[in-house]
């Protein structure tokens, strides 16, 4: 479990070192909503959000702070606390369309 006012310096932390094809899963502490990020190449990543909202992207590191910040603002509202779990080798997969950022 992960402080939300740590969350997004700890998953930069985490997908910079993030081997390409693996993926970390981020969930409320009750496991309804959930954020899984997957690197699919060397500076891409597939998020999924499902939740409040369902939508999936493809973003460089670059701008995955930001979109993290708008998707735990979203997804996390009232939450201090959030799981983090590594699902190693895996895809971010989810029947829903994909927006390039």
């Amino acid at each position: 479990m992960i402080d939300k006012a740590t969350a997004i310096p700890t998953l930069m932390r985490k997908l910079k070192k993030l081997p390409v094809g693996h993926a970390i899963d981020l969930r409320t502490y009750k496991r309804n909503r959930s954020v899984v990020i997957a690197r699919t190449g060397d500076d891409e990543f597939d998020v999924v959000e499902k939740g409040f909202h369902e939508d999936r992207f493809l973003v460089p590191l670059s701008k995955m702070k930001k979109l993290l910040k708008n998707l735990l603002k979203k997804e996390f509202p009232r939450s201090t606390k959030m799981r983090l779990y590594d699902l190693g080798q895996a895809e971010a997969d989810v029947h829903i369309a994909r927006k390039k950022i």
